[in-house]
């Protein structure tokens, strides 16, 4: 199989984190729950992963790293401690559901949220931001690249008007932790997963908040210190680490994070660029082939959404695995309101996302075979 789908999960892994996690599974016991060797094996583990990640973003305290399952529950605890009825927050239209359905949901409770529209090419007009904040803003939640057309969202000038005004930021790393370098001098709030590009196992990701942020705990229950205290303790990470940690998981992410440093970012971004500039290329040039997205952009995630004709995403898709053995994702990505401004949300877009572990032989393998289905 030819795996281009890891703006969904990276599938391959460096041999590091299996391994990490394979020894994990046999030698680690509850962190935070016991002073015997398996449990304290546990805690340093899970601290030490917690200082790789705090370098990675620019954090001081590693404390303030707090672990979740995925960015989806990084995002939710960062919306939902943060902002409440009578709150406005600005968003825009690039955003997937993991940003936009928390959003709705304050929206049902009693706040107020703004989008900045993107245009029938994906792009938004920064201007508009300013545009939207009124007396009650709160915050801007947004992405820092879009996982449907790869484009990347300028975070640093969006935080400066964040901070002009006094308001909250947080940034949406999914597609981009891992690749790009991003910090808290850009975000007040960065939330992140661990299995796409920072190479981690599935079921770890988290947020990691400046200095000073207040955000309330989602969740509560065990934490394994202040058992008598009846509401969730108030000191990071403890706040928001509610119950038993993935400390497995912990474990492969924190060999994921020795990986990329000893590999480095930028040769993992150059080349991740590379492959996805050479597919680009090759089917753009491709008759009846609709590429979406700024390609004229120094740098982008490296994705790339097409359709052939008027062909459904998923008969497409379907034809590139029967034929071909390659792996992409067709339909509507979770991204409803980008799908809406590009025109595509009755076709779908068929996604092409590349990584370390792929191959130039393989994006040229991909580029022929749509190459072959648009002529046929």
């Amino acid at each position: 199989m030819i795996y281009l789908d890891n703006a969904a999960t990276t599938l391959h892994k460096p041999p590091c984190v299996i391994d990490a996690v394979t020894a994990a599974m046999s030698s680690m016991g509850n962190s935070a729950r016991g002073a015997y060797g398996s449990a304290l094996t546990a805690s340093r583990t899970i601290f030490e992963t917690r200082e790789k990640l705090a370098r990675l973003f620019g954090c001081e305290q590693p404390d303030h790293v707090c672990f979740t399952a995925n960015s989806t529950e990084a995002l939710n605890i960062a919306i939902a401690g943060l902002f409440g009825p009578g709150d406005h927050v600005i968003s825009t239209d690039l955003e997937h559901n993991s940003v936009l359905r928390p959003l709705y949901r304050l929206e049902h409770q009693g706040g107020k949220v703004s989008f900045v529209p993107a245009d029938r090419a994906g792009r938004i007009d920064y201007d508009a931001f300013e545009a939207l904040i009124r007396p009650n803003t709160k915050g801007i939640v947004c992405t820092h690249g879009s996982n449907l057309t790869g484009d990347l969202v300028d975070i640093r000038r969006v935080g400066r008007i964040a901070h002009d005004h006094g308001l909250v930021f947080v940034v949406d790393a999914s597609q981009t932790a891992g690749v790009f370098p991003i910090g808290l001098e850009d975000a007040d709030v960065i939330c992140f997963t661990g299995h796409k590009s920072l190479m981690g196992p599935q079921g770890t990701g988290g947020l990691c908040l400046r200095d000073g942020v207040e955000i309330r705990p989602w969740k509560a229950g065990g934490t394994g210190i202040q058992t008598y205290n009846p509401d969730q303790p108030e000191e990071y990470p403890t706040r928001l680490e509610a119950g038993t940690l993935n400390g497995h998981g912990i474990a492969g992410l924190g060999a994921a994070l020795d990986y990329i440093v000893e590999t480095g970012l930028e040769v993992i971004c150059e080349y991740e660029q590379g492959l996805m500039r050479r597919f680009y290329e090759q089917v753009s040039q491709v008759k009846d082939v609709w590429i979406c997205g700024n390609f004229d952009a120094k740098l982008r995630a490296p994705i790339v959404s097409l359709n052939i004709g008027d062909y459904d995403s998923s008969q497409v898709s379907d034809e590139l695995s029967e034929r071909w053995g390659i792996a992409t994702r067709p339909g509507a990505h979770c991204a409803p309101r980008l799908h809406r401004a590009l025109g595509t949300q009755d076709q779908g877009l068929v996604r092409f996302s590349f990584a370390w572990f792929n191959t130039e032989e393989e994006v040229d393998t991909a580029a022929r075979a749509v190459r072959t289905l648009a002529e046929e």
